[in-house]
C-alpha cells in the first residue's frame, strides 16, 4: 500500500477555490484502479495549512493518478492561481493495523 501525503497552503482567500478543484476530481479519482481512500484535515498548528491523506493499492495506482490529464491540468492550475506553498510525499506503508487486528502493541 502507498500513502500520498499532500499538504497545501492555499493563497488568502483561495481555500474554497482548491476544495472545489479537489471535489471536481473526486469522481474521476474514485474510478482509478488502485485508489482506496482519501481524506482531508485542516492543521491546529499552521494556520490555513490543509492535509490530503490518500491511500492506494500500489506504485502503478498512484502513477496513474499522477497521469491523469484532469489532475495535471488541476496541478496546474493551483500552482498558478491558488497554491501558495505545498508540497508532496509518497510514502510505501510497511505496518497497518488496529485495534479489530488484535495486535496490543503499536
Amino acid at each position: 500500500m502507498i500513502a500520498v501525503i499532500f499538504e497545501v497552503v492555499p493563497h488568502e482567500g483561495k481555500a474554497q477555490q482548491y476544495f472545489d478543484l479537489a471535489a471536481g476530481l473526486r469522481e474521476e479519482l474514485q474510478r482509478v484502479d488502485g485508489f482506496v481512500s482519501v481524506e482531508r484535515f485542516h492543521s491546529v498548528t499552521t494556520e490555513g495549512k490543509y492535509v490530503s491523506l490518500s491511500f492506494w493499492r500500489d506504485a502503478a495506482a498512484v502513477e496513474a493518478w499522477f497521469s491523469n490529464p484532469n489532475h495535471k491540468s488541476a496541478q496546474a492550475e493551483g500552482r498558478r492561481a491558488i497554491f501558495r506553498d505545498y508540497r508532496i510525499r509518497v510514502a510505501e506503508v510497511f505496518r497497518d493495523y488496529d485495534m479489530a487486528s488484535g495486535r496490543a502493541e503499536a
